[in-house]
Formats: C-alpha cells, sequence, structure tokens
C-alpha cells in the first residue's frame, strides 16, 4: 500500500489541557485518518488484454512479420517458425535469392502464413526509411543480423571497429525505430532483438562484439520503455553457440568446436531451429505481460558460465 504524505501532525493550540486522554487519542486517530488516505491507483497507460485462448495463446494468425536477415541461420528459422504459426511473414535479406528460398519453404498446409521476400542493405539508412514506408503496416519485427571481427583490442582497427558497430548497433537502431514508429502509432507490436551470450560473458577476442551485443540489449529495454506505453512490446534473445554462417569459423577448428560445445549443460552446439520457438513465443499472446526482457536460448551455458565440473 502506498500512502500519501501524512506531513508532520500538530495539536490544535486551542485545545483545552482538560481534554481527556481519550479525546486526545480520538482527535489524534482522527486527524491521521483525514491525511493518511492510500493513493488513488492511476489507471495504467495500456488497457490489458481480455483473456486469450489458451489453445491459440502461440498463434499468430491475422498478423504481419518483418524478420530481418532471414536468408540464413537463425533469422530464416525465426521466419519460418513465425509463418507456422500463421503469421505472413515478409522475409528480408541483403541476397534476395537467399530471402526468396526461404519464402519459398514456406509450408502449404492449413495454418501457415504467407512468405514473400525483400531486399534490404541495412546499412543503408535511406534504403532503410524506403523499406518502412514500403512494407507498410508490420506487427512484428526481428532484428538478426550481426558480424564479429575476432580479434584482441590492441589489434583491432578503427575501421574494423566501426563495421562491427554500424551493424550491429546502428543498423538495429535504424530498423527498431523505423518500423517501432508505425506500431506506437497503431498501439501495437512486438520488438525482437538478437542479442547473444557475449551480452553477458566474453572472452578474449570477442570485445567489440560482445560490448554491441551488451549495448543492443539496452537499445532494446530504452525502446520497451519509452514504446510500452503505446503497447509496444521490445524483447532480445541471447543465444548461445548456434551452427550458423557466423560461427563458420570456430567450427572450421575441430578443437575451438569441441570445446565450445562441451561448455554448455547440454554439452553441445545449438541449432537454428532451436531459437524459432523463443521468437514466436515473445510475437505471441503467450508473452502479453513480457517486455524489456532477455531470454537466453544457450543450453545452459550461461547457468554455469563454461566452467570446468570437478570431480565430485
Amino acid at each position: 500500500m502506498i500512502w500519501a504524505n501524512p506531513g508532520v501532525w500538530t495539536p490544535n493550540p486551542s485545545h483545552s489541557p482538560a481534554i481527556s486522554g481519550a479525546r486526545r487519542l480520538a482527535d489524534t486517530i482522527e486527524r491521521m485518518d483525514n491525511v493518511a488516505q492510500p493513493l488513488t491507483p492511476t489507471a495504467p497507460a495500456t488497457s490489458a488484454p481480455a483473456p486469450a485462448d489458451l489453445g491459440a495463446l502461440f498463434r499468430l494468425d491475422a498478423r504481419r512479420a518483418v524478420v530481418i536477415g532471414a536468408g540464413s541461420g537463425i533469422g530464416q528459422a525465426i521466419a519460418l517458425g513465425i509463418a507456422a504459426h500463421g503469421a505472413e511473414v515478409v522475409c528480408v535479406d541483403r541476397d534476395l535469392a537467399a530471402a526468396q528460398t526461404t519464402a519459398h519453404q514456406a509450408g502449404t498446409g492449413p495454418g501457415w502464413g504467407a512468405m514473400t521476400a525483400y531486399q534490404l542493405d541495412v546499412l543503408d539508412t535511406q534504403a532503410v526509411t524506403r523499406a518502412v514506408e514500403d512494407l507498410g503496416a508490420v506487427d512484428i519485427l526481428v532484428v538478426t543480423p550481426a558480424v564479429n571481427v575476432r580479434k584482441r583490442l590492441l589489434s583491432y582497427t578503427g575501421e574494423e571497429f566501426d563495421s562491427v558497430v554500424r551493424l550491429n548497433l546502428r543498423a538495429a537502431f535504424d530498423l527498431m525505430t523505423g518500423f517501432g514508429r508505425g506500431m506506437a502509432q497503431r498501439g501495437r507490436g512486438s520488438i525482437i532483438g538478437c542479442s547473444s551470450i557475449r551480452s553477458l560473458t566474453t572472452e578474449p577476442g570477442q570485445g567489440v562484439y560482445a560490448m554491441t551485443k551488451a549495448g543492443l540489449v539496452m537499445l532494446l529495454r530504452t525502446l520497451a520503455a519509452e514504446l510500452g506505453p503505446q503497447g509496444v512490446r521490445v524483447n532480445a534473445i541471447a543465444p548461445g553457440v548456434i551452427d550458423t554462417p557466423l560461427t563458420a569459423p570456430i567450427k572450421a577448428d575441430e578443437q575451438w568446436y569441441a570445446a565450445y560445445g562441451a561448455k554448455s549443460i547440454l554439452g553441445r552446439w545449438g541449432r537454428p531451429h532451436e531459437l524459432a520457438g523463443a521468437a514466436v513465443y515473445l510475437a505471441s499472446d503467450a508473452a502479453s505481460y513480457v517486455t524489456g526482457t532477455v531470454l537466453f536460448v544457450d543450453g545452459g551455458w550461461t547457468a554455469i558460465d563454461g566452467r570446468f565440473t570437478p570431480p565430485s
């Protein structure tokens, strides 16, 4: 219970000393009751949704999703997962042929949403602006592209630093604010960014990448704070080690690949399709009260921090 500021109560100087102790006590209680009233609760900025059909919590029918980076890896898996739950999905990628390949994998059975392809270089700010206009009303935005230059900080060049920040942070900013503005105006929407376990843990050679992934989390949380009153939810997915084009250099080194697999509780690498469920959840009514959070999909990596298990 929150109470109004009671201030400091002082007795009325006109009261006679003859007033009985009982009267004084009653007077004190009356005065305190008059000032110490509970604050009237303020109405929520957005009304709560009506109780949902529990059997359809994860369905995304009649919603339109834009998945950035849908041509391969995690983006492709998420695009297919969202479409499988009924949403119309625009597969966006710099490589139009790759985006079209993803779109052509759409299921033809009942329950699938339509999938189309759209070409976009997210580093081109003017192209991003055009895409926001071209694609119109969007209910779900998923941003997955990232780059990593694996070098120790003292060996990093300014150009390499800028290239990582430009894609991992600036492009994400342009996309999320561009599409988020329309969501806020319509009073609904879900924005999902792809962070990483490196937002929480790092290692030599991961410094700039880790910095951008931690920065992305704060960008998403701030957007959640700013757009929440307009009905827009904003969250992050933080994958662990996932077998994608981005991690191909690690897979090429057998020892490195095996070491990373052994560092999670589940003792293996993740696969892109294992991220689809997290995105569907955050996009759906199942997560209607979830915003400003980070959902780790890492096989337990961050739970044990990749630590050595001592003999029992």
